[in-house]
C-alpha cells in the first residue's frame, strides 16, 4: 500500500510539472485576460460538471472571499450552483443547456467565460462557451487528454496532457490557486507588476 500511495504522489507531481512546462505562457496570458478583465469591472462565470463543477465553486469562493490577502472581493460565480435553474433548465429544455441559457441571461461582454471539463468534451461546457463567444466574452478552458473541442474553440486553452483524471483535476486546481495568487499579486501587491 505505502508503494502505490509514493506512486501516486509522485505521479501527480509528474503530471503538474509537465503541465507547466507545456503552458507556462499560455498560463501567463489567461491571468492577462482575467487581470483585465476585472479591471475593466468585468466579472468571471465559471462552470463544468462532478468534480469540475466543485473547482469553479472552489475558484468563484477564492475570488469573491479573499485567497492569500485581504483585499476587496472580485466578480465571479459558478454557475453549477442554483440547483432551480440547473433543474428547470434540464427538464424544459436540455442539460446542454444549463450553462448557455445562464450566460445569457447573466453576462455581459468582455466578461470571462471558464469552463472545466477533464475530457475537454463535455456537450454543455462546450455549448456554454459556443455562447459566451457569439456574446464576446473571453473564454478560457481547462482540460485534460488532448484538450478536446473545449480546447479548440476558446481563447485560453490550458490543457493536462494526461488520462488519468484524477491527476487532471488535481492539476487544475493547483493551477487554479496559482491564477488566484497571480491576480491577487496583479490587482492589489503591486499593480505594475509583469
Amino acid at each position: 500500500m505505502e508503494d502505490y500511495i509514493i506512486r501516486s504522489f509522485k505521479e501527480s507531481n509528474q503530471v503538474k510539472e509537465a503541465f507547466v512546462n507545456e503552458n507556462l505562457q499560455k498560463i501567463v496570458e489567461t491571468i492577462e485576460a482575467l487581470t483585465a478583465a476585472l479591471k475593466r469591472g468585468n466579472k468571471i462565470m465559471l462552470f463544468g460538471n462532478g468534480g469540475s463543477a466543485a473547482d469553479a465553486q472552489h475558484l468563484a469562493a477564492e475570488f469573491v472571499n479573499r485567497f492569500l490577502i485581504e483585499r476587496p472581493p472580485l466578480a465571479a460565480i459558478a454557475l453549477s450552483t442554483d440547483t432551480s435553474i440547473i433543474t428547470a433548465i434540464g427538464n424544459d429544455y436540455d442539460y446542454a443547456e444549463i450553462f448557455s441559457k445562464q450566460i445569457r441571461a447573466l453576462a455581459l461582454e468582455g466578461d470571462v467565460a471558464w469552463g472545466i471539463s477533464t475530457s475537454g468534451n463535455s456537450p454543455n461546457v462546450i455549448k456554454g462557451l459556443e455562447t459566451a463567444k457569439k456574446m464576446g466574452l473571453v473564454t478560457i478552458g481547462l482540460t485534460g487528454k488532448d484538450g478536446g473541442a473545449v480546447a479548440r474553440i476558446v481563447d485560453h486553452a490550458l490543457t493536462v496532457s494526461s488520462l488519468n483524471t484524477p491527476r487532471i483535476q488535481e492539476t487544475h486546481i493547483t493551477v487554479g490557486h496559482v491564477i488566484c495568487e497571480m491576480i491577487d499579486y496583479k490587482l492589489f501587491q503591486r499593480p505594475d507588476a509583469k
